[in-house]
């Protein structure tokens, strides 16, 4: 990022920061907007309300208040944020991702608080949780979308959601109903994605699975090894035998023909031939940070079982194999290959693309910080999660537009994004001679930090093709699923 560039970005988060002033309807609250917004984007180590108001000379309770009971419109800014994208930033091979994210707390009194899984910390914690959407095109990823869920012991004591504000509408969840509530608001806001994934948590869900396709929206999603279906069309019986005396219970129809059960995934692989006559095909999945991943991959036409016990249409089983750990992951997509202009590659490129959410959710969280909220209520909390993914919105803009794909240097990151954004409203105030040995400062950083992650990045990429290469494995001659 040049000198220049970074002297620009005041100015453009200020007309950023005007997109929304139709959310408050009072200059306080809008001013109030700015200082949060600055401060998730300024170096301010805690970035809690008191943190920020502290840092920005504005008092803690009042910008508190901005969180909990100054009168703005949050729904609309976080609509706002989701129509900017939709009309900004769409792109044909856009993917959305669905996972969720939790915030270790150490008591009982934040709304969602109680023994759960966290996946941020790897295991069962006192934590809140939120289900999310994130948004990644080629050159732009960004949350879509957050939602609180709710324990069902939580959701169902009238106590507790009292003292915290909780809506009466709003009743006990599952994380996969969550998650197409989310995806049916994006929808409506003119988010338009070429495929879904999602975890096993949300695949073993055949509800949600139903409700994505009800939506007509393509899906390449994990699925539990224990996942049911058939790799041959199953006959459905839609009546009984006429001549038959009727005794004890009668049977439901249609029904599946008792010759042909639904299977477990892993023992289709096991025991299907279908599978076991496929040899695995090795394809290079993507490029990271520390080097290429190959997978070892076979597929078979799939049809699923559906909460009825019925097969759904033809769906596509992906059984993948990591060439190095051996872990083996299984992908069940709504689409098959050959089916208009689907291809085995971009499947696997879409059930691949949900490590996009884990990225997002680390910088949101250590640059900007989303789990950093002092609040305990339903909207306050609801407020934070919204005006951070602005903040984020507006770094992962200032990044597409300031990114040179296919240079010398190694990308741009969202990280340095924000440290720019903060350089540049730090020196605002400051003589020019002063402001431009601020700027020259932030950009010889950001060359250090480029030239340190390009160099890192080689020495990983070196070291990984290196193990390949000791397979026998030469990872520019293999199938690459890297468009």
């Amino acid at each position: 990022m040049t000198l220049s560039q970074i002297g620009r970005l005041g100015r453009k988060l200020v007309a950023f920061l005007g997109l929304f002033a139709d959310c408050f309807g009072r200059r306080e609250p809008r001013e109030l907007f700015r200082v949060y917004v600055q401060g998730q984007l300024s170096d301010v180590h805690r970035k809690t309300a008191e943190g920020i108001a502290l840092e920005f000379g504005e008092a803690p309770r009042t910008l508190q208040r901005l969180l909990e009971s100054i009168k703005w419109d949050q729904e609309k800014l976080h609509d706002r944020c989701q129509q900017i994208m939709g009309n900004k930033h769409s792109h044909p091979d856009a993917i959305g991702v669905v996972d969720e994210s939790g915030a270790s707390k150490s008591g009982q009194e934040t709304v969602g608080a109680g023994r759960q899984w966290n996946g941020h910390e790897g295991k069962v914690d006192n934590c809140v949780v939120g289900v999310h959407l994130s948004y990644a095109a080629p050159g732009f990823e960004c949350l879509l979308a957050s939602g609180l869920y709710l324990p069902e012991d939580y959701a169902n004591d009238f106590a507790r959601r009292e003292k915290n504000y909780v809506p009466a509408e709003v009743q006990f969840r599952t994380k996969p109903q969550i998650a197409l509530e989310l995806i049916g608001r994006a929808l409506g806001n003119g988010v338009r994605v070429a495929a879904w994934t999602f975890d096993e948590l949300y695949g073993r869900d055949g509800k949600f699975l139903d409700g994505l396709e009800q939506r007509q929206q393509t899906f390449v999603g994990e699925v539990p090894m224990d996942f049911h279906g058939w790799v041959q069309e199953p006959k459905i019986l839609r009546s009984g035998p006429k001549k038959v005396k009727k005794r004890g219970r009668g049977k439901k129809y249609p029904r599946v023909a008792r010759r042909r059960p639904s299977c477990e995934v892993r023992n289709l692989l096991t025991y299907s031939p279908l599978f076991r006559e496929q040899s695995w095909q090795r394809y290079r999945i993507k490029d990271t940070d520390k080097g290429p991943e190959v997978w070892e991959v076979k597929w078979a036409v799939f049809w699923r079982k559906g909460a009825d016990g019925l097969p759904h249409r033809r769906h596509c089983l992906i059984v993948a194999r990591n060439v190095l750990t051996q872990e083996v992951k299984y992908f069940v997509a709504n689409r098959v290959p050959g089916q208009k202009g689907i291809t085995l590659r971009w499947l696997l490129r879409v059930a691949f693309s949900r490590w996009s959410v884990e990225r997002c959710f680390r910088v949101a969280k250590d640059e900007l910080g989303m789990d950093h909220y002092q609040v305990r209520g339903w909207r306050c909390l609801h407020r934070h999660f919204y005006l951070t993914q602005a903040s984020y919105l507006f770094c992962a803009q200032i990044r597409q537009q300031y990114d040179v794909p296919g240079s010398s240097a190694a990308r741009l990151t969202i990280e340095q994004v924000r440290s720019a954004i903060n350089a540049c409203l730090s020196a605002a105030e400051l003589k020019p001679t002063a402001r431009r040995n601020r700027h020259e400062k932030n950009e010889k950083k950001q060359r250090y930090h480029q030239r340190r992650n390009r160099q890192a990045g080689n020495s990983h990429t070196k070291t990984r093709i290196a193990r390949f290469t000791e397979m026998g494995i030469d990872v520019n001659h293999i199938k690459s699923c890297i468009p």
